[in-house]
């Protein structure tokens, strides 16, 4: 919902500089075109409180207590029109009214105390099948799960389509949440719908409830879901407004413990926004690779085994060893993303997702279990097959997954070969899986998680009715690089930002690197961090024979025509680094230049002798000898880079000027039609650009324009 029409944002604008009469002003021109009674009659209540504080404001009155009155008025107003722009967000959407119609059916209770109700019920009620007879047992749970099921789904749309909560309701549902009468599974998809309505519309007491169940859970699930939670719900914008939400999260980061599994989400939304991407080159490039290199293929039939070749150990007697390294490579390569944290299942699943099963908003994010209602009739055709029992127990699956994997296995195993049914059946097909230690680590458990979040706003049909973090039309992460928010500055999470700001460079996330290096502190601003930013004459006078600040320093400098700064940066370089030739090379660029020839070709002599072969030298050996008019000697250095090959569309370019000098104007002219007729130069982008030189040596403007007419024409 953060998008907002122009009339809400102007009022929010006034809110997020924190100055009540002018919200409430704009209010009451909202209200003006969109009528409301009871917001009207709050709204009235909030200027009579505005107006009697202003009145006593005027008088002097000096009140200990006016900021506090203050904030809160601007709380209050803050609140009003969030429930407002919640009401007209749904009320904008087919979908969302749809959702907020089924979870207020008339006689649906959903008061705290029904909420708490329903959800221990359904646990004591479980428990009490074991009394049932075994006759009456499977139809009994099969009826409690679906009524349950049902509930929660509408609790799910209830929450998700929820107005701004007040401080009780936020208290009673964190206490519901870390019950221990209260199923984890119940608990977890609460704490999600308590985070998508968050990330809809910023509400302190719904922030509040998802740090403290995050910093008292004793359920990990339910602590990791949070913790997405909460830092996906952040809002900069309200810092102002609401300055709780900082002071939460300073006294989280007391916890040595929040420190490193905040900056491992960090990390872990980096790969996650990347899933796509990864997705492409293992489906070019692994996928391939595996199958070509595997025993099996794919057909219009399904999976067929291949036969060996008898005489493949005859004629080739490594290649069944050699393909079978390739196989393990490919794998250990996917095996590696996958620890890192790329989701290498999104390409594969992502075509699972059009089951009717995933019609329901809640079905994306609730936890895996067998006797979820809705794959009832998927997993009793599948009863007893070790393969699908091993696969929810240890494959790395996310739950979206999980559920996709249980509705399409049957359709699967029909189309592979009878031995491969039979090794599934008796549980002997394995795939990589995750040991049981890991299974309940934090990390394990989070990625999991923020899988299923990808998937539920990258393929729900519906997505585009709530706020997205995953979004990066606009920003190169969306919302996901909450390390650059206020809320974390002056914390001790500013240590782990020069390892982010590592990753997003090496991951050509550019724009979200000058973002987060945007909110360094000034204690942070080393020679690293002006290495990153392009200011490398900072870097320089903190580490003056820094290599990389001297290179981008030369670097700058050449690029501004300051030619004879890059020089003596590429001079320094030489002296500390002697052995790096492409400095003296560089240097020698400089020089001529700057028009120091004979400065320029004792250096480049000097390389062509130590690599005769080396074309770079040779190219700017030879366009340094034209330059200071050894027209003959340059000449001769060009025709031997075209014997050997060496000639690119520049050696042409140059040859051409080389020849012009020596006013042999047809034999240019051909070398310049060759340079635009080999880097497909077109004729309005073609020109010379070496005026200077060509002045020097007599060629007017008149000569120029000539020549071009002989090129081109």
């Amino acid at each position: 919902m953060r998008a907002l029409d122009i009339s809400l944002e102007r009022i929010f604008k006034r809110l997020i500089d924190g100055n009540a009469g002018l919200a409430i002003a704009e209010t009451e021109t909202y209200l003006e075109a969109w009528p409301n009674r009871q917001t009207r009659e709050n709204l009235d209540t909030m200027k009579e409180q505005y107006r009697l504080m202003e009145s006593y404001w005027q008088q002097g009155v000096k009140d200990p207590q006016m900021d506090a009155q203050y904030l809160r008025l601007l709380q209050g107003i803050y609140r009003l029109c969030a429930n407002v722009a919640i009401h007209r967000h749904i009320a904008a959407s087919s979908f969302l009214q749809q959702v907020y119609t089924q979870s207020h059916k008339p006689g649906q209770q959903w008061s705290l105390d029904s909420v708490r109700q329903e959800m221990e019920g359904f646990v004591a009620d479980i428990a009490m099948l074991e009394l049932e007879p075994e006759q009456l047992r499977a139809e009994k749970s099969r009826s409690l799960y679906r009524q349950h099921q049902q509930q929660m789904n509408m609790l799910f749309n209830f929450i998700v389509t929820s107005h701004v909560w007040t401080d009780g309701v936020g208290q009673n549902m964190e206490e519901m949440l870390l019950l221990p009468t209260i199923d984890s599974a119940d608990q977890q998809l609460v704490t999600t719908a308590v985070s998508l309505s968050l990330m809809n519309c910023f509400d302190i007491a719904k922030f509040r409830l998802l740090v403290h169940v995050y910093q008292l859970s004793h359920d990990e699930e339910v602590r990791q879901r949070a913790l997405v939670g909460w830092v996906l719900g952040i809002d900069d914008d309200f810092m102002l407004l609401y300055p709780e939400q900082r002071n939460l999260v300073e006294q989280l980061l007391q916890s040595k413990r929040c420190q490193q599994e905040v900056a491992e989400l960090q990390i872990q939304l980096v790969y996650t926004l990347d899933s796509e991407k990864e997705t492409t080159a293992i489906q070019e490039e692994i996928v391939p690779d595996i199958m070509k290199n595997n025993s099996v293929r794919l057909t219009r039939n399904g999976i067929e085994e291949i036969e060996d070749d008898p005489l493949e150990d005859v004629l080739h007697p490594d290649a069944a060893e050699q393909r079978m390294e390739r196989l393990e490579a490919s794998f250990a390569r996917m095996m590696d993303m996958q620890k890192k944290g790329v989701d290498i299942y999104f390409g594969g699943f992502s075509q699972m997702k059009r089951f009717p099963f995933f019609y329901d908003m809640s079905n994306w994010l609730v936890p895996f279990f067998l006797k979820h209602p809705d794959i009832e009739q998927f997993v009793d055709k599948l009863q007893g097959n070790k393969f699908l029992n091993y696969i929810v127990a240890k494959a790395p699956f996310c739950n979206s997954d999980k559920y996709s994997f249980v509705m399409v296995f049957q359709q699967v195993m029909d189309k592979m070969p009878e031995s491969m049914r039979q090794l599934m059946k008796k549980g002997e097909l394995k795939l990589a899986e995750i040991e049981q230690e890991e299974q309940h680590e934090p990390a394990y458990i989070r990625r999991l998680y923020l899988m299923d979040l990808f998937r539920f706003f990258r393929l729900f049909p519906n997505r585009s009715a709530l706020f997205n973090p995953f979004d990066t039309a606009k920003q190169q992460m969306g919302m996901c690089l909450f390390l650059a928010s206020r809320v974390f500055s002056d914390t001790p999470l500013e240590a782990s930002k020069p390892t982010l700001v590592a990753l997003l460079k090496k991951r050509k996330l550019e724009h979200a690197a000058q973002m987060l290096l945007a909110s360094f502190p000034q204690s942070m601003h080393d020679v690293q961090y002006y290495l990153w930013t392009g200011e490398y004459a900072e870097a320089l006078a903190l580490e003056p024979d820094n290599e990389r600040a001297l290179v981008g320093h030369a670097r700058w400098a050449f690029e501004r025509g300051q030619y004879d700064e890059a020089q003596a940066d590429y001079a320094r370089l030489q002296l500390l680094h002697p052995e790096k030739k492409r400095y003296m090379l560089n240097s020698a660029v400089c020089l001529v230049e700057m028009g120091d020839y004979e400065e320029a070709t004792r250096l480049l002599y000097q390389l062509n002798y130590e690599e005769s072969d080396n074309s770079y030298v040779n190219r700017t050996l030879a366009w340094a000898l034209t330059s200071d008019g050894k027209l003959e000697q340059a000449e001769k250095l060009y025709r031997q880079m075209e014997e050997q090959g060496q000639a690119e569309g520049e050696d042409l370019l140059n040859m051409g000027y080389c020849l012009w000098l020596q006013h042999r104007l047809g034999e240019a002219a051909s070398y310049f039609r060759q340079y635009v007729q080999r880097d497909d130069v077109s004729s309005d982008d073609f020109e010379f650009r070496e005026h200077r030189l060509l002045h020097a040596n007599g060629i007017t403007d008149t000569d120029i324009r000539m020549m071009e007419a002989l090129v081109l024409r």
